[in-house]
């Protein structure tokens, strides 16, 4: 009995030595208080350790937290453009996009509005090459589910997937640009939004191959170039140039 109420004793003793070193040390009803933070064995989540932006920080040489980006970085939503040597001008701007176009801004070109209307047109000069870039992203981000041509019959329609737009249908064929850039970027009814995968320029290269898809579908005579006007219709109402040749 007397071992055991040595034991009691000694661990009271212990209770009372940490409660008075650490979980006593900045209690509010206590008159001595103190500006030093308790005692801690495993440090609470909100004074862990962790670079706090604009804050200073032993860790680091230099005493800041805030660190230099490593070098070649570049902002979210950014497309370096490309660029040959020019002997007389230096560095040429060349490829599918003559501009930069940055993600979050609050331009025509970020969210499609031209005050408080949706506006028409892109945003920089389009040019074969910005097609080829639209068609190329149109079939990696697109063509699953509205079809490689755009009349809404991907692969995905095969597999269950209903309500995917005909992109040749009035409707959309009337819509302008900036509405179409929303719906591209925030999604709309089944279809999700592609702002954190697409980047601000090919977002409207593949609205421009979209209007290229649309216009091959509904293409008239005046809208040819007058070297190019259509073959002379056959017998029969089709065309003689498509007609294939027999043996």
């Amino acid at each position: 009995m007397a071992l055991l109420r040595y034991f009691f004793l000694l661990l009271t003793f212990v209770v009372l030595l940490v409660i008075a070193m650490a979980g006593l040390r900045d209690t509010s009803f206590l008159s001595h208080k103190t500006k030093r933070p308790p005692l801690e064995f495993f440090p609470d989540m909100v004074r862990q350790d962790k670079v706090k932006a604009q804050a200073p920080n032993d860790f680091f040489a230099d005493g800041r937290g805030a660190r230099e980006a490593i070098h070649g970085t570049v902002p979210l939503g950014y497309t370096e453009p490309a660029a040959r040597v020019s002997a007389t001008h230096g560095a040429v701007m060349e490829g599918a996009y003559n501009v930069v176009l940055f993600a979050g801004q609050e331009d025509y070109a970020d969210t499609g509005k031209s005050g408080t209307n949706w506006g028409n047109g892109l945003p920089f000069t389009a040019t074969l090459a910005t097609l080829e870039r639209g068609r190329e992203r149109y079939q990696i981000q697109c063509a699953v589910c509205h079809g490689a041509t755009g009349l809404g019959n991907g692969i995905a329609t095969k597999y269950g997937l209903v309500g995917v737009a005909n992109l040749h249908q009035q409707r959309l064929r009337d819509m302008s640009d900036g509405e179409i850039y929303n719906t591209l970027v925030n999604g709309k009814n089944t279809m999700l939004g592609y702002g954190a995968t697409i980047q601000v320029p090919d977002r409207w290269a593949i609205i421009a191959y979209i209007r290229a898809l649309q216009l091959s579908q509904h293409v008239t005579s005046a809208d040819l170039p007058s070297d190019a006007t259509p073959a002379p219709q056959g017998a029969g109402g089709t065309n003689a140039a498509a007609t294939p040749a027999q043996p």
